[in-house]
């Protein structure tokens, strides 16, 4: 059967028609810039075709008015990091997730702490910024592609550390809370709210105001490059950084399987042969390359990247914590403002627990000149020398002037956000 060049030429109208209306379609959905009504141009009284047509005149003045502000914070095991996500869990209008990156990491790549692979490196970054991508636009059933066993009609009970989000354990996520028990402890939550509903969860993300993540499995800022050159997100990375030196203590003390040789090495005061100095270096790399991408300032993160010194927010976390906002461009509420007060003079006792959060910041800080021994402090300021300088950590010469709390080992730096 033979076609007239008439009836090729119908066909190929058609097909570009088609293809017009589905990308149309799909860029309405997913770049849609007047999602809210705004006083200037898209107010909900005008007709909807007015309106529309308004908003796709002026597409980046009315988006930015009306989108939420995302923020990462991208740290590393035992930096802060977990002290830092609260002081976004505690605000009234940002909804706050706890590291949904595990759930990509122990699905795709179980062994990844062990794993040195490039390919595996590139497969959990890939996926990951699928997910990031997926939980700012409070799309949390994508979740359920990692969380094993799979939710049944999208709940779970298998959400890692699900307690550590205020958002999902309060209503209406949590309808089994009265007014007495609006503030659980976070091993009080699965117990008192049973399984987690991902319907309910997805509507309350859609009822905040901003979204907060924070995660430690991502190595480099360059990594979210993609996300943060997203039309349709509006990225800030809060990348949090802490003296090597202070790391390594804190994971020799609670990962004490983990870290076993460096540990024979503190008690012993020999060097064990079969040493992973990885578990260090890779810490100073990471930093050190990440750093250096933020300082450069590339013209991607303009405007997106705050670079902050755990040390200096345990110091004055109160200062600290109104310059982060500030950044962000959300007002500090009250209940930031309180929470601060309450868990940052804690005494001994309170930092048991290897997760919490209540302590005298400032003490935890300077604890590990305390923790490990002056040979091993030594081993990590030449492994490190380059980080260690770049942030502006001094060394200690000795073993008196480690101990010694009246000398200072951190210099007074202002890394003044990129804006």
């Amino acid at each position: 059967m033979q076609c007239s060049w008439k009836a090729v030429l119908l066909l190929a109208l058609a097909s570009i028609a088609i293809q017009y209306t589905a990308i149309r379609t799909f860029t309405a959905k997913s770049f849609h810039s007047c999602p809210i009504p705004n006083p200037v141009n898209c107010s909900l009284s005008q007709d909807s075709d007015v309106a529309d047509r308004l908003c796709d005149e002026s597409p980046t003045f009315s988006y930015n008015l009306s989108r939420k502000t995302h923020v990462l914070i991208l740290a590393t095991t035992r930096s802060g990091s977990s002290f830092v996500g609260q002081l976004f869990n505690q605000h009234f209008d940002v909804f706050y997730l706890f590291e949904p990156l595990y759930h990509v990491q122990y699905t795709l790549i179980p062994k990844l702490t062990q794993s040195k692979s490039t390919t595996d490196r590139r497969v959990m970054l890939g996926a990951s910024r699928d997910l990031l991508r997926s939980l700012y636009d409070c799309d949390l059933y994508f979740l359920e592609n990692y969380i094993k066993p799979q939710p049944v009609n999208h709940t779970t009970d298998r959400l890692f550390r699900r307690g550590a989000s205020k958002a999902l354990c309060s209503p209406p996520v949590c309808e089994s809370l009265g007014g007495a028990d609006l503030k659980l402890e976070e091993g009080d939550c699965v117990k008192k709210c049973g399984t987690l509903n991902l319907t309910l969860a997805t509507e309350s993300c859609r009822e905040h105001g901003h979204v907060a993540i924070k995660t430690v499995r991502v190595p480099e800022v360059s990594d979210l490059r993609a996300l943060v050159e997203d039309p349709r997100l509006n990225l800030k990375v809060i990348q949090l950084v802490r003296d090597p030196r202070g790391i390594l203590a804190s994971r020799s003390e609670t990962f004490r399987d983990t870290y076993r040789l460096w540990r024979i090495w503190d008690g012993t005061g020999r060097k064990p042969y079969n040493l992973d100095v990885t578990q260090l270096t890779t810490v100073c790399e990471d930093f050190w390359n990440s750093v250096s991408t933020g300082l450069n300032r590339p013209p991607w993160l303009k405007g997106k990247y705050m670079l902050v010194r755990y040390e200096d927010l345990a110091r004055n976390p109160m200062k600290k914590t109104e310059e982060i906002y500030d950044f962000l461009g959300i007002p500090m509420d009250s209940n930031v403002e309180r929470w601060i007060q309450n868990n940052t003079r804690g005494d001994r006792s309170s930092s048991k627990h290897k997760y919490g959060t209540v302590r005298n910041s400032a003490a935890t800080a300077e604890k590990w000149r305390f923790r490990l021994s002056y040979e091993i402090v030594a081993f990590t300021q030449h492994a490190c020398q380059q980080v260690l300088a770049q942030l502006g950590y001094k060394t200690a010469g000795s073993e008196e002037e480690l101990k010694n709390l009246s000398i200072s080992l951190v210099e007074e730096r202002d890394f003044l956000p990129f804006s």
